[in-house]
């Protein structure tokens, strides 16, 4: 069979097709990258930090930072020309609260998600009225937040528990921010005349290095997880790391016992509302024997701690949540919301 001879002109308008097909392919690209970044694939959510929290100097966030979280198909930025393309952009409330940065208000491209970011306490949380009406989503350890991420939670586990830890102490606090206002402080005052308690920290001027920190506390019976303030679910490391993780019973003071429970089994802690007084309290702590001390270890067996250590892994939490998060939604009065 004789070969067909192609027009010119219709190779030459081929050709043009062809050219234009890749050039807009090509505009498609661009958006999902910034300058001097390599593209990211089609599916791929881009979370913008505007400021990483605490530091000057933002980390590395290599392509692959959020699928080492279990959280595929979702990068973390820093690059602030990212702004015009980012499925949502995160703004830290404390680099907001001391103005080191500003919200970029009349670059917001239309319908972009802004989500505001606090692990901190309602009462040393300033300026909240500044941001009415601003942010569609909020991360924190508000359980009814919209990208709930605790500072720990118990996990199931496979193998034996770990051995108790042999202690020679009854009761050890570490503390820092130390003020006389403070309940916690009110609650050591009064507890400690009926209980031995040794404070290390920067309020005693007996700092613990790192690697001391678990070391130490696991020497106690007990460890006084006393929360600087007490507000809706604010239940920090104090309990997760300090105590539970060290191997110490914890006696807590912040949420009611109820939200406590809620997190980890009723008899894994102490909480200090279930007493009429602290001599009450103090009583009971010095009073307990060893079969009822160590019921309160039972957990161990079933459950580990995991703690929520680093800003990657709660940012990645942003892509997790993000199909099932409300696009219509916006915090009107954020303040009365976070201050209840």
């Amino acid at each position: 069979m004789s070969g067909v001879t192609v027009p010119r002109s219709f190779r030459l308008w081929w050709a043009w097709a062809g050219a234009a097909l890749l050039v807009a392919l090509w505009l498609l690209w661009l958006p999902w990258w910034g300058a001097g970044e390599v593209p990211v694939p089609r599916g791929t959510l881009t979370i913008l930090i505007w400021h990483w929290p605490f530091v000057s100097q933002s980390p590395e966030l290599p392509s692959d930072t959020c699928a080492r979280y279990g959280v595929p198909h979702c990068r973390l930025s820093t690059n602030r020309s990212l702004l015009a393309s980012a499925d949502a952009v995160v703004f830290h409330h404390r680099e907001l609260q001391n103005r080191r940065t500003q919200l970029p208000l009349a670059k917001r491209p239309p319908g972009q998600p802004w989500v505001w970011v606090s692990l901190e306490s309602p009462t040393y949380t300033h300026g909240l009225n500044r941001f009415q009406g601003i942010f569609n989503w909020v991360l924190s350890y508000r359980h009814d937040s919209d990208i709930f991420v605790p500072y720990g939670r118990l996990e199931p586990c496979e193998g034996p528990a770990p051995p108790l830890p042999a202690k020679n102490g009854v009761a050890v606090w570490v503390v820092s921010n130390f003020h006389e206002t403070q309940r916690r402080v009110q609650l050591y005052r009064e507890l400690a005349p009926h209980l031995p308690v040794d404070v290390f920290g920067q309020a005693n001027r007996r700092p613990l290095c790192g690697n001391c920190l678990l070391p130490t506390i696991a020497r106690y019976r007990f460890y006084l997880a006393f929360e600087n303030s007490q507000h809706t679910d604010y239940i920090t490391e104090k309990l997760w790391h300090n105590a539970l993780t060290a191997g110490t019973v914890p006696v807590v003071l912040g949420p009611p016992r109820a939200t406590y429970e809620a997190f980890v089994p009723p008899d894994a802690f102490v909480h200090v509302d279930d007493f009429n007084s602290t001599r009450e309290l103090a009583a009971f702590l010095v009073g307990m024997n060893e079969t009822q001390y160590r019921s309160y270890f039972t957990w161990r067996e079933r459950f580990c701690v995991r703690r929520f250590k680093t800003w990657e892994e709660r940012f990645c939490a942003i892509c997790a949540r993000y199909p099932h998060l409300p696009r219509d939604q916006v915090y009107q009065d954020l303040q009365g919301w976070f201050q209840t």
